[in-house]
Formats: structure tokens, C-alpha cells, sequence
């Protein structure tokens, strides 16, 4: 999930850690937008992939049940916790592999895949450009770019509901620009676009993909309230900004954070708006 240099060596220490810990429920709650972009892309039998920022592994072994036996995918992400998680999932005869690389400066071998995706890892290089140009030279002629992104913080719950919910309680801390790396810069599809045009891809398509998922399951509502809050504070943006809060701070972050999630729908979950695009483009075939 993170290819980003400056983020190294907090998905090698914390940010990692905590995402091993929740890594079968976010993996969960991520698989719709994994799915729809694996469809989007339709690898095939035999075919070879590159799956960018593959996190524990979730989205290249379901690139690899669609390749088959024939085909390989190579899952590489920053991340050496995540690459044990991943590897330590992988079933003995899957054609995936995974290995702790940044893609957008990684040796990669020249024209080897057919495909080149991604499930949110995409959107943390401090030059996409670069990235994007490096990486397109592993593609085969015509070889193809599938990718899902975020879309923009207001249209999704995960991170518009909490934060919106500390405003007044925790100290703002300065923004980064639209531009900055982090999981909303390719919220502007006219950006998406320049960059892999500029990078050297064509036939770019980007197109919305919306989703309601739960953010939080329990046994009872309360439960669930409970799960989503928990997770919010040990994984994403709000655990960032609570970091060096003090105990009261926190307390009161929680109560806003729990009546914000206790208006969104659901029986025994809380379930959340998540809006992202999905990009496809290809390497010329000449």
C-alpha cells in the first residue's frame, strides 16, 4: 500500500505493525475495489504481472488465481513486515512472488509484464511522473495499466467522519497541498491523466467506482461503533494526529468520533461511502 521513500521507515516500524494487526479486516473491506480494478484490467491465463504496493499480499494472490499456473505475478511494496505477511499467506503452489522494493526506483526487468496494476499504491511517489516512466519500462509493448485510487477526502467516510469529528478538539495541523503525496493525490483525474501521459501511456480511461462497504462489524451495533472507532485510532490519518494528544484529548476525540460513526447506517455494522476511480491505460505498442 505504500511506495512512498519519506513513508519507509514508519511502514517498517508502526504504520506496518498496526496494519499486520487489522491486516484481515482491512483486506476485507479493501477486496471490492481490488476486484473491480482486477476486472477492469482481465489478465489472462500465462499472463505476467506487477502488482505496485501490494501490501500483504491480498491483491496478488488474486491476480494470481486468474494467470494460473502459466502466468506470474510479482507483488513488490517498501513494507519488509508486510512482505512476511504476504509471504507467509501465500499458498506453496501460487504463481505470486513478493518482494520488498520501491517500484519507482526498483531495478525491474525491461518489458517482462503484461500488466501493470495497483490497489491504492500509486498515489504516494514524490515524482508519479518518474515513477510512472520507470515502471512502464518493465511493460511489454502495449502492455497495459490498471489501477484504483482514492478520489477526494470529502467523498469518503474513512477519512471525512473522523476528521471532520476532532475539529475543535485536536490541534489543526497544517495540510499538505492536493499535490503532495499521501492517498488523495490522484483525486484530480485531469492530474491522473497528465502524469501518465507525460510518463508515456496512452488510451487513459478513468472512471468512477463507488462502493458502501462496513467499516465496522460486531455482534451488536454498539460492537461495531466500538470496531470502527478502534480501528480509526490505531490505523489511517487519526491516528497520526492523536500521536502525541494527551489522555483527555483522546477521550474526547473518541466520544466525537463514536457519534459520528453512530450515524451512519447499518444493523450490526457501520457502513461507509468510499468513492475512488479506476484508471486503465497501455504502453505503445511501439
Amino acid at each position: 500500500m505504500a511506495q512512498h521513500n519519506a513513508n519507509r521507515p514508519d511502514w517498517n516500524g508502526q504504520s506496518g505493525e498496526r496494519w499486520i494487526a487489522h491486516q484481515a479486516g482491512l483486506d476485507a473491506r479493501l477486496a471490492v475495489f481490488g476486484e473491480a480494478a482486477i476486472e477492469a484490467a482481465a489478465p489472462a491465463a500465462g499472463e505476467r504481472v506487477l502488482d505496485i504496493g501490494c501490501g500483504a499480499g491480498a491483491s496478488s494472490l488474486a491476480l494470481a488465481d486468474r494467470v494460473g499456473a502459466g502466468g506470474q505475478v510479482l507483488g513488490v511494496d517498501i513494507s519488509e513486515p508486510l512482505i512476511a505477511r504476504a509471504r507467509a499467506l501465500a499458498p506453496q503452489d501460487t504463481p505470486a512472488l513478493f518482494r520488498v522494493a520501491d517500484a519507482s526506483s526498483a531495478e525491474l526487468p525491461e518489458g517482462a509484464f503484461d500488466i501493470l496494476f495497483s490497489r491504492f499504491g500509486v498515489m504516494f511517489f514524490d515524482d508519479p511522473t518518474g515513477a510512472f516512466a520507470h515502471m512502464r519500462r518493465a511493460l511489454k509493448p502495449g502492455g497495459r495499466v490498471t489501477f484504483v485510487c482514492w478520489r477526494g477526502a470529502a467523498e469518503n467516510d474513512w477519512m471525512r467522519l473522523p476528521m471532520g469529528a476532532i475539529k475543535g478538539i485536536v490541534p489543526p495541523t497544517a495540510s499538505p497541498g492536493p499535490e503532495a503525496p499521501g492517498p488523495f493525490s490522484f483525486g484530480d483525474p485531469g492530474r491522473v491523466t497528465r502524469i501518465l501521459t507525460a510518463a508515456g501511456f496512452t488510451d487513459i480511461a478513468i472512471a468512477p467506482f463507488d462502493a458502501s462497504l462496513p467499516f465496522g462489524e460486531g455482534a451488536t451495533r454498539d460492537e461495531a461503533i466500538d470496531e470502527a472507532v478502534k480501528m480509526t485510532f490505531e490505523v489511517g490519518p487519526l491516528s497520526r494526529a492523536l500521536a502525541d494528544q494527551p489522555n483527555d484529548i483522546r477521550a474526547r476525540a473518541s466520544a466525537a468520533v463514536r457519534a459520528a460513526f453512530a450515524d451512519r447506517p447499518g444493523e450490526r455494522s457501520v457502513m461507509i461511502n468510499s468513492a475512488t476511480w479506476i484508471v486503465t491505460a497501455r504502453n505503445p505498442a511501439s
